[in-house]
């Protein structure tokens, strides 16, 4: 029986987008079938497999979106969107197999629903960009989404901090804003697509904030202070508001995470 690890590094140098999709959904039914063992018996490549397209550019280089109403803002979005969730898919990927074998296998399970659900997410979204006449890929897309799993790929708890913690946190806190503005211009698909990614998302960050305390707990740390403590350390960043407190307590994720660096 092939194991886990080897199907999750597979999936990760899969660099064609609708490909990963698929060795991601193929993945995670061979895992929840029992078609793949627990076990880790190959290690998780430093960069994942990425298509040629889109060109990854630096922050600072990312040309303005547009108007939002606007045709070229329309799909400027759409396509930003798609390209958070694509580099969403490795993330998950990766936490599932670099630190399955330390965290078990409820971590692997959790993290595997994770990817299932970005990929979902993504060919939603790459769907989306179709139906406006475009395809992910066509425009340019930031270069740094996959920089916080470089720098936390020696500590699960500084991943666990950082990704599902801080990254899709702000997920909660600028979708409903994004989702309303989507509503606001007719676009009834849109602003469905967006509020199946934010119920999803809670759950995410509430899967990140469990095995994050539950680690906490082993070590006997305080949770709040050792998460502000990774956050300064390995966040390049700032927190800044809005919150969506709601979302944010119903994912675990108290404001007392927060307390004192916001």
């Amino acid at each position: 029986m092939p194991s886990v690890s080897v199907a999750i590094r597979a999936a990760l140098l899969t660099g064609d987008a609708r490909a990963k999709v698929m060795a991601t959904r193929k993945l995670v039914r061979d895992w929840r079938q029992g078609r793949l063992a627990f076990a880790f018996d190959c290690a998780m490549p430093d960069e994942p497999a990425r298509p040629d397209r889109p060109e990854l550019l630096p922050p600072a280089m990312m040309p303005k979106r547009g108007k939002g109403g606007s045709e070229r803002g329309r799909i400027a979005l759409w396509h930003a969107l798609a390209h958070i969730e694509f580099v969403a898919i490795d993330l998950a990927l990766d936490m599932a197999g670099r630190f399955g074998a330390e965290m078990g296998r409820d971590f692997v399970e959790d993290f595997l629903s994770v990817a299932a659900d970005e990929a979902m997410h993504f060919a939603l979204l790459d769907r989306k960009l179709a139906t406006l006449g475009s395809h992910y890929g066509a425009l340019p897309a930031h270069a740094g989404l996959w920089s916080a799993a470089r720098e936390t790929r020696h500590d699960v708890a500084a991943r666990l901090a950082v990704v599902p913690m801080v990254l899709e946190a702000r997920g909660l806190d600028v979708t409903p804003g994004t989702r309303d503005r989507v509503a606001a211009l007719g676009d009834e698909n849109g602003a469905r697509i967006l509020e199946r990614i934010l119920d999803d998302e809670i759950r995410h960050v509430r899967f990140g904030t469990k095995h994050f305390d539950e680690l906490c707990r082993a070590n006997d740390e305080n949770p709040q202070e050792k998460w502000r403590n990774l956050i300064g350390l390995h966040f390049r960043g700032r927190l800044k508001p809005p919150f969506n407190d709601s979302a944010r307590e119903t994912a675990g994720l108290s404001r007392e995470y927060r307390a004192g660096i916001v």
